[in-house]
C-alpha cells in the first residue's frame, strides 16, 4: 500500500460513508490517505456532560500524539471530517498542529470557529448540508475538497515551527492603518520583515503563539486594543499571553485604538453605547468612545503588563490622537481621553520603562521615525 500523504480525522461510527468516500475522491487524484478514528470510546452508551468531555479529551489526546508521530513520516496534510462532536474533536488535534502546516476542517459549522482557530491556520470547508448521508450537495463539496487536498499535497514539504526571527512583530486595526502601512515599508527599505497581526480579538491569540515560538526579532505592539476588549467589553478569543509572551524582546508600545470599545452592527447596540461618541466603522463593526474610568482601567492594565518585561520596552504616546477617528473633526477626538492615558501611565510604570511623549497623531511620519529610530537594528545571525 502506497504511503500514506494525507491523514483523515473522522468519528467512523457515524461517518464511516462519508470518510470513505472522500478516501476515493483523493485516491482518484492520486493522494493515498489513512484514516484516524475520533469515535468515542463509551461502550455504546449514550453520554453528555463531564463524561462527554472527558471522552472528547481522551480521544483528541491519544489522535494528538499518532497525528504528530506522522509528521516525520511523509505526511503532507491533515483533513478534519465533522459535525458536532466530531468537528469539536477534529480541531483539538489541527489546533496542535505547527501554526502553517496544511490542515483543514470539513464541517457543517455548528460552533463559531472564530474562537477555536485563532492561533491556528485551518482552512474550513462547510458542507452546507448536514454529514448524514451521501447525497449530490456533499458529494460536490466533498469533490471540492478533494481536490484542495490533492492541491495542499504538491506543496513543498512544511517545516514544523516557523523560523522568522528576523521580522518584527506588529499590532494593527484599520483604525491605525495610515501608521503600519509606512512602518511596514520602513522596515522594508531597512532589509527587515514584518508580520503584522489583527488586533480585533483574535488576532491577539495568534501573535501570542508566534512570540512563544521565538518568532521575532522585536514587536511594535502599536495598536494595543485588545486590552480594551479583555477588561472592557468586545468578543475576544482566550488569549492569557497576550500581553505577557515574548517579554524579554525589544518592544515598542503605542496605545493605537486604545480609545474605544470595538462592538457589533449598530443595530445591536445598547443605548448606553449608543449615548456615547461612536461611528460605525463598517457594516458589522461600530466604534464606540471610552469614558475616562474606563481609559484609566486600560492604561493603568498596559502599564502593569509592560513592567513585567524584561527587554527594552518604550512606550511613545502620540498627544495628536490615538486612531483615524480621534483627531480634529474625527467621531470620537478626545484630548483629554489622551491626557488621562498619560497620566495614568505615568502614574504606573517603572522607571524602567521609557515614556517618550510626542505631539503628533499615531499615523504621522514623526511617530513612523520616531518608532523606526527606537528599534534596534537587525543583525543577520550568520547560523541562521
Amino acid at each position: 500500500m502506497a504511503q500514506a500523504r494525507v491523514l483523515v480525522l473522522a468519528t467512523l461510527s457515524t461517518k464511516a460513508e462519508e470518510t470513505d468516500y472522500f478516501l476515493h475522491l483523493l485516491s482518484n487524484h492520486g493522494v493515498a490517505a489513512r484514516k484516524i478514528d475520533l469515535s468515542l470510546e463509551t461502550g455504546g452508551k449514550i453520554v453528555d456532560g463531564p463524561d462527554k468531555l472527558s471522552a472528547m479529551n481522551a480521544i483528541a489526546e491519544r489522535s494528538i500524539k499518532e497525528v504528530v508521530a506522522s509528521l516525520d513520516d511523509g505526511v503532507r496534510a491533515v483533513i478534519g471530517l465533522g459535525g458536532g462532536t466530531g468537528g469539536e474533536i477534529a480541531m483539538q488535534v489541527l489546533r496542535a498542529l505547527p501554526e502553517t502546516f496544511p490542515k483543514a476542517l470539513i464541517t457543517t459549522l455548528p460552533f463559531d470557529p472564530r474562537f477555536a482557530a485563532a492561533d491556528s491556520s485551518i482552512i474550513f470547508i462547510p458542507t452546507l448540508a448536514d454529514i448524514c448521508g451521501l447525497n449530490t450537495p456533499l458529494r460536490q463539496i466533498l469533490e471540492n475538497a478533494a481536490a484542495m487536498t490533492a492541491g495542499l499535497c504538491k506543496l513543498r514539504q512544511p517545516k514544523g515551527a516557523i523560523e522568522a526571527r528576523t521580522s518584527v512583530g506588529i499590532t494593527a486595526l484599520g483604525a491605525t492603518q495610515a501608521a503600519v502601512a509606512p512602518l511596514v515599508a520602513g522596515l522594508k527599505t531597512r532589509g527587515q520583515e514584518s508580520t503584522v497581526f489583527h488586533a480585533n480579538g483574535f488576532g491577539g491569540a495568534a501573535l501570542s503563539r508566534f512570540l512563544e515560538r521565538g518568532s521575532f526579532h522585536a514587536l511594535v505592539d502599536l495598536t494595543p486594543h485588545e486590552m480594551t476588549r479583555i477588561h472592557i467589553a468586545g468578543v475576544h478569543a482566550q488569549m492569557p499571553n497576550r500581553f505577557r509572551s515574548g517579554r524579554h524582546l525589544p518592544r515598542v508600545v503605542l496605545p493605537g485604538a486604545l480609545n474605544f470599545i470595538g462592538l457589533g452592527q449598530k443595530s445591536t447596540l445598547p443605548q448606553n453605547y449608543l449615548s456615547r461618541d461612536h461611528y460605525e466603522h463598517s457594516g458589522y463593526f461600530s466604534h464606540v468612545k471610552l469614558n475616562r474610568a474606563e481609559m484609566r482601567i486600560v492604561a493603568k492594565a498596559l502599564a502593569k503588563s509592560l513592567n513585567q518585561h524584561t527587554g527594552d520596552v518604550t512606550l511613545i504616546v502620540p498627544m495628536g490622537g490615538f486612531s483615524h477617528q480621534d483627531r480634529p473633526g474625527g467621531a470620537i477626538e478626545d484630548k483629554d481621553l489622551r491626557q488621562v492615558f498619560l497620566d495614568t501611565v505615568g502614574d504606573t510604570l517603572d522607571q524602567k520603562i521609557a515614556l517618550r511623549v510626542v505631539p503628533h497623531h499615531i499615523g504621522d511620519p514623526e511617530v513612523t521615525e520616531m518608532i523606526l529610530d527606537t528599534l534596534p537594528t537587525f543583525q543577520k545571525d550568520p547560523n541562521v
